[in-house]
């Protein structure tokens, strides 16, 4: 019985993180993650400092719950290693300095 809940708890944790990606979270500490992980990898596919891939005209994220799927998608690529929480970090970075969702 305990280890049901701690899956249900855990799985209520992991979608809350998705569905509010950027509620409660540290955007200073998401700045930290972003340019220790995201940076050279968006420099070399976009150029300058990488940040056109936030920018551009056709950028893939256009909800909150897009951003933190991509933001999940280049942890795994990447094998960043952060936790979801990191994740949230980065979204509210992310959106405080690009994305502006409300």
């Amino acid at each position: 019985m305990k280890t049901l809940t701690a899956l249900f708890c855990s799985v209520l944790l992991v979608g809350g993180a998705h569905s509010a990606p950027v509620a409660k979270s540290d955007s200073a500490a998401g700045k930290i993650l972003h340019d220790k992980a995201c940076i050279s990898c968006h420099a070399r596919m976009f150029g300058g400092d990488g940040s056109k891939i936030y920018t551009r005209a056709d950028r893939k994220a256009k909800t909150p719950q897009q951003l933190a799927a991509r933001i999940s998608g280049c942890n795994a690529n990447t094998g960043a290693g952060w936790f979801p929480e990191d994740e949230a970090h980065v979204a509210a970075y992310l959106n405080q300095q690009y994305y502006k969702f409300k």
